[in-house]
C-alpha cells in the first residue's frame, strides 16, 4: 500500500509574515519592518531565497515562552496592550499605571515581577531538548544544536561502550528536515569527539584529537587540582590578622593547535600534536630587537613580527622555516594596493542572515568584513590572520542593528547678492 506523507505548511516570507502580523493585530505597520529584521539578527531565522527557516534556538525560546511566560505571548494579550499603548499615546490613559499593574499585578493578576522571581526554577536543559526518536534527542547548546543518543553503541574503532554518543547537526539543515531517519543517519556517520594519543612526556597530560565546530584540533586535558594540592595553597590574611577565605583556584588554558590540512583525527601521532601544540615558533630577532614568529592561523601559515604578518608557502614550511627565510621574506614590500585587493582575503562562507559568502577585502583604510550588502572594518585589535568565522558573523550582526549610517547634507549657502553697480 502507498503511505500517506503530509508536506509541512509553507514557510512564511516576509510579505506573508506581514500579513499575518497585520491579521492578528500584533504590531503597527510603522513596527513590522524592525520585528521581522529583530528576529533575523537574533539568528531565530534565516533567509533561503525568500522564506524564512526558523532555527533551533528560536524553537527553544518558543518553549520557554509558552511554558513560562504563557499569558504574554497569547495573541489576545499582545493585541490587548496595542490597544492600551494607542490609549495612553492618546492621552486616554496613564502609562505609570499600567506599567504598575503590569510588572507588579494584582491578586488575579500575578504580574510579571512573580515569574521573575521564580526564574531559578526553569529547567534549561528540558527547555533546550527536542526527542527526535526513540533514544535521540536535539539538544540546543552554547555552540549550536546537536544531536544525543541515549541508547549505548560501540565503537568499531577501539571496541569500548560508548554511552550519550554525539552528532552535530549542520548548519543548513532546516529543522523541518530533520526526521528520525536523518537523525539516525547523522549518528551513525559522526565522527568520534575525541581521540586519546597519549601523554605528553613533560608534563604526563593528556593529549586527545577532536573534531570541533570550526575544525579538527589537538589539546591537552589538564587534571583538577587534588584536595591536598588545595590544602597546600598558600593563605592570605586581612590586615587585622584573619585569614582570608581560600581563592578558588584559575584553571590553567590548556594547549591547543588546529590539525593541519593532510591530517585527520584518525592519522596524527602524538609527535605531530606535540608539535602543533607547541606554536607559535620563535624564530629569533631581526636588527631592531623585533621577535618573529611562525604559527598557523585560519587562512593559513603565516610570520609575525609586531603587528605585521606575512603569509609562507605551506603548513610543512612551519617546522622547517629559518630566521633568514623570515628576514628575506620581511625584506620584500607587503603587497598592498588594488592588486592584492582583487581576491578576498578571507572567506567564511555564507552569512546566517543575508545568506551571502562572507569575505575579508582590503580597503582604502584597511581590511573590512563583508557580505556584499553590509560592511565593517576589521577592529585593529583583531589579528587578520586569528580572525574567525564566529567573530564575522558576530560584527556584521552588531553593525547590521545599528542601522545604516545617518548623513548629514551640508547647508546650502544662500547664493552671493551681486552689488548693483554705482550710479555715475
Amino acid at each position: 500500500a502507498v503511505g500517506h506523507e503530509t508536506s509541512p505548511p509553507p514557510r512564511f516570507t516576509e510579505a506573508s509574515l506581514t500579513a499575518e502580523l497585520e491579521k492578528k493585530g500584533i504590531g503597527r505597520p510603522s513596527t513590522y519592518a524592525s520585528t521581522i529584521s529583530t528576529i533575523q539578527d537574533r539568528g531565530y531565522v534565516r533567509k533561503q531565497g525568500s522564506a524564512l527557516v526558523p532555527s533551533w534556538i528560536a524553537f527553544s525560546v518558543i518553549r520557554l515562552l509558552e511554558q513560562h511566560f504563557t499569558d504574554y505571548v497569547d495573541y489576545e494579550f499582545t493585541a490587548d496592550m496595542e490597544g492600551d499603548l494607542d490609549k495612553i499615546a492618546n492621552g486616554q490613559a496613564v502609562g505609570s499605571a499600567w506599567l504598575k499593574h503590569f510588572y507588579y499585578g494584582e491578586d488575579s493578576d500575578p504580574g510579571l515581577l512573580s515569574i521573575v522571581n521564580n526564574l531559578g526554577e526553569i529547567d534549561a536543559r528540558e527547555i533546550n531538548s527536542v526527542p527526535i526518536t526513540d533514544g535521540i534527542t536535539l539538544r540546543v547548546g552554547k555552540f549550536g544544536p546537536y544531536l544525543e543518543s541515549s541508547i549505548p553503541t560501540v565503537d568499531p574503532k577501539t571496541g569500548e561502550l560508548v554511552e550519550n554518543s554525539r552528532a552535530n547537526v549542520p548548519e543548513d539543515l532546516a529543522p523541518d528536515e530533520l526526521t528520525a531517519a536523518k537523525a539516525i543517519e547523522l549518528m551513525e556517520t559522526a565522527a568520534p569527539e575525541e581521540r586519546v594519543l597519549g601523554a605528553d612526556p613533560h608534563t604526563s597530560h593528556t593529549v586527545v584529537a577532536k573534531n570541533g565546530r570550526y575544525g579538527a584540533y589537538v589539546t591537552e586535558v589538564i587534571p583538577e587540582m587534588t584536595e591536598e594540592q588545595l590544602a597546600n595553597q598558600p593563605v592570605e590574611y586581612y590586615k587585622n590578622g584573619k585569614p582570608k577565605p581560600p581563592k578558588k583556584p584559575v584553571p590553567a588554558k590548556p594547549r591547543t593547535g588546529s590539525l593541519f590540512a593532510s591530517m585527520t583525527v584518525d592519522s596524527v601521532t602524538l609527535d605531530e600534536a606535540l608539535q602543533l601544540m607547541s606554536l607559535p615558533r620563535a624564530l629569533g630577532e631581526d636588527a631592531e630587537g623585533n621577535l618573529i614568529t611562525v604559527q598557523n592561523g585560519r587562512f593559513g601559515p603565516y610570520l609575525k613580527k609586531g603587528t605585521d604578518s606575512r603569509s609562507i608557502g605551506s603548513e610543512d614550511e612551519i617546522f622547517t622555516i629559518t630566521l633568514e627565510q623570515a628576514l628575506e621574506i620581511y625584506s620584500q614590500p607587503k603587497q598592498r594596493g588594488a592588486r592584492a585587493a582583487v581576491a578576498p582575503l578571507a572567506e567564511f562562507g555564507p552569512d546566517p542572515v543575508s545568506e551571502k559568502n562572507i569575505v575579508v577585502k582590503e580597503g582604502r583604510f584597511g581590511p573590512y568584513i563583508t557580505d556584499g550588502i553590509t560592511n565593517i572594518t576589521v577592529p585593529r585589535s583583531t589579528s587578520l590572520e586569528e580572525l574567525t568565522r564566529e567573530q564575522a558573523v558576530e560584527l556584521l550582526a552588531e553593525k547590521r542593528a545599528k542601522g545604516p549610517v545617518k548623513r548629514t547634507t551640508a547647508a546650502r549657502k544662500a547664493p552671493v547678492k551681486k552689488k548693483a553697480p554705482a550710479k555715475k
